[in-house]
């Protein structure tokens, strides 16, 4: 058993483990991590896709209601607070917002300590995540933001995401998707947070440079026909394709050549972590945790958000020189085994420890 040589009873709350959600694929892949290592795990969420997986990797489900509704919220309380009472966790460690808001009373009547994971930085109720009693940050950007936004530093330590090693994964062929190649890949959710518009007019800057290049999307949104609209408007339209939502995008990455991630706020993308594993050269704006998941642009370029020719200049690179390409990819491997779930559990663990020992965390756990 690593991080601790005592077994611990650990209570995770989320809104709902369906698939397609980055925080909920990180506590996925957190609780069945702990179970894996020998300690009692229980996920307390509105259900969802992942419930079969966490039954399979021993973590026990429990239904509760994140409607924002206040009498369905004065109800989860009171189902939580049973819950902890009888389950009695070691520490409860909450992953969005209405979780912590549900479990901090829960927690401070029971005495048990209250772990917060600030995922999303962007949003403006992120500061609620301060009700923790230590609170994670997914990378040092998203500390020190937090910080700046009142969260006291002796509250918050940075736990790096990492995904590498995930038992979603497990099991899965190594296939890749036939692509048209050279092949450019972006996998998020199609919101302006994610600057893709960045990506299409940059593309549309390289392809009058380089006919060949293809330029795929893989992802659902809102805003998905404004930006296929966007793309068909260009020149360059019929070299991008829309695939939509994929429940398992790695046959994407392992086809392509490129990834890019041209995010204007971006707290610590999964993703970095899953297109470094396939092996792709990697292109990522300087925001946010992206430079950290890059290994401060050792493991992938750095450009600056909102700028397209900035980034079709390191696209150009990219397509101009197979020796570049070659070495950008190679370059994704640096540092790699720093993005493991191995990692990530190993230092949360260790939050639990002092957490519950009433020591104040090491400022910077990751690597």
């Amino acid at each position: 058993m690593t991080g601790t040589n005592r077994r611990m009873r650990i209570l995770h709350i989320l809104n709902h483990t369906n698939q397609l959600n980055g925080h909920v694929h990180a506590a996925v892949d957190l609780a069945c991590a702990q179970s894996a290592d020998g300690h009692q795990v229980m996920i307390a969420s509105g259900g969802g896709d992942f419930d079969a997986l966490l039954a399979r990797e021993g973590v026990e489900t429990a239904r509760i209601d994140h409607n924002r509704k206040p009498l369905i919220l004065a109800g989860s309380v009171l189902r939580l607070r049973r819950l902890v009472r009888d389950w009695q966790p070691d520490v409860v460690h909450a992953h969005m917002m209405t979780s912590a808001v549900l479990a901090w009373p829960v927690c401070r009547l029971a005495g048990v300590p209250l772990i917060t994971t600030v995922h999303n930085a962007f949003e403006k109720s992120a500061v609620l995540m301060g009700l923790g009693t230590r609170v994670i940050a997914v990378s040092e950007a998203v500390r020190q933001s937090m910080e700046t936004r009142g969260i006291p530093a002796r509250k918050l330590v940075t736990v790096l995401n990492g995904t590498i090693g995930t038992v979603r994964f497990r099991g899965r062929e190594a296939m890749r998707e036939p692509l048209d190649h050279p092949a450019i890949l972006f996998v998020a959710g199609l919101h302006p947070r994610k600057g893709l518009p960045d990506l299409i007019d940059a593309f549309a800057i390289v392809h009058a440079r380089h006919p060949e290049a293809r330029l795929y999307i893989v992802g659902e949104g809102p805003f998905r026909d404004a930006y296929e609209d966007m793309a068909r408007a260009l020149p360059c339209g019929a070299a991008v394709t829309f695939a939509g939502g994929q429940r398992d995008p790695s046959p994407w990455m392992r086809g392509a050549d490129i990834f890019v991630l041209p995010s204007h706020d971006e707290p610590a993308g999964l993703v970095l972590s899953e297109a470094r594993e396939a092996g792709c050269a990697v292109i990522g704006t300087r925001v946010g945790g992206i430079p950290e998941m890059l290994d401060r642009g050792a493991a992938g370029i750095l450009v600056p958000p909102g700028d397209p020719p900035a980034l079709a200049e390191a696209l150009d690179q990219l397509l101009s020189d197979p020796a570049a390409l070659a070495d950008w990819r190679a370059k994704s491997q640096i540092n790699i085994d720093n993005l493991t779930i191995g990692r990530v559990m190993r230092q949360t663990l260790d939050v639990y420890v002092t957490a519950r020992a009433g020591k104040s965390p090491r400022q910077r756990v990751a690597a």
